[in-house]
């Protein structure tokens, strides 16, 4: 039963793009724990930019914005070629599988440490200087995600997918085969416009009683770096396009972009 199922080339291509969709997502979920200045990163300084009278916004960005991009590409050329159920059941299965992963993180965090582990381990570090006094409080930290920022997280990541299905399907029936890169770029933007807010509202403005007007400057500097990520990204979409199509063959590429669109 297993030979026939991977001997079949579009049963094989949905579990490697299946399986890079879910690994992406849930590499973001956790290194999403970090903040870095994407300006200091490209080497030089901060942006001092004032919206909605909220001054100092520079571009201080999760880890995780590094993944998603990737994600949203994954999820726009397995609409392409596996329609929406296809989509629909990875989102809903990477959801269910992050719940699960933050469940045995948690449950990871509140067992006793071993005590040289704790306290002596981090002096294995080749710089002295660099030493982490208490590794388990460093272990909480960076795997210790906010209750409200996991659920904000989860429900802007669904919330996306389920739009960004809905509009690559509405648009590739006005334009038909042509222009994938309006019906891919275009329900990317259109995605992530409500994912940056979404998160952000339920995570801090729910969540921590941030200021809504705070919540919204940082969720429009975190759309602009998502807007030209997308921009940018694009011709990796053609790339995928082409590598599959060669994959599978023009006749049963054709016919399986034909069976997910008839779907939609």
């Amino acid at each position: 039963m297993v030979q026939q199922v991977l001997s079949n080339k579009v049963n094989r291509l949905f579990l490697f793009l299946g399986g890079f969709f879910i690994t992406n997502a849930l590499i973001a979920e956790f290194v999403g724990a970090k903040i870095f200045s994407l300006e200091r990163t490209l080497g030089f300084e901060p942006f001092n930019w004032s919206f909605f009278g909220v001054d100092g916004l520079g571009f201080n960005l999760t880890a995780g914005v590094v993944l998603w991009p990737m994600v949203f590409v994954l999820t726009d050329v397995i609409n392409e070629y596996f329609g929406t159920r296809g989509v629909r059941f990875l989102s809903y299965g990477v959801v269910g599988l992050i719940i699960y992963a933050f469940g045995m993180v948690y449950l990871s965090i509140h067992l006793t440490p071993n005590t040289w582990w704790q306290y002596e381990s981090g002096l294995l570090l080749d710089d002295a200087s660099q030493h982490i006094g208490d590794m388990d409080l460093a272990f909480r930290r960076i795997f210790g995600q906010g209750l409200w920022i996991i659920i904000g997280s989860l429900i802007a990541f669904l919330i996306g997918q389920l739009v960004d299905v809905v509009v690559f399907h509405k648009i590739k029936k006005m334009t038909g085969e042509k222009k994938i890169w309006l019906r891919a770029t275009g329900s990317t933007l259109i995605s992530q416009f409500i994912d940056s807010f979404v998160v952000l509202i339920i995570a801090f403005y729910i969540g921590s009683n941030w200021d809504l007007t705070r919540v919204l400057a940082i969720g429009l500097m975190n759309y602009m770096y998502k807007f030209v990520v997308a921009i940018v990204m694009t011709p990796l979409i053609y790339f995928a396009h082409h590598c599959i199509d060669r994959y599978l063959g023009h006749d049963q590429a054709q016919a399986l972009r034909w069976n997910a669109h008839s779907e939609a």
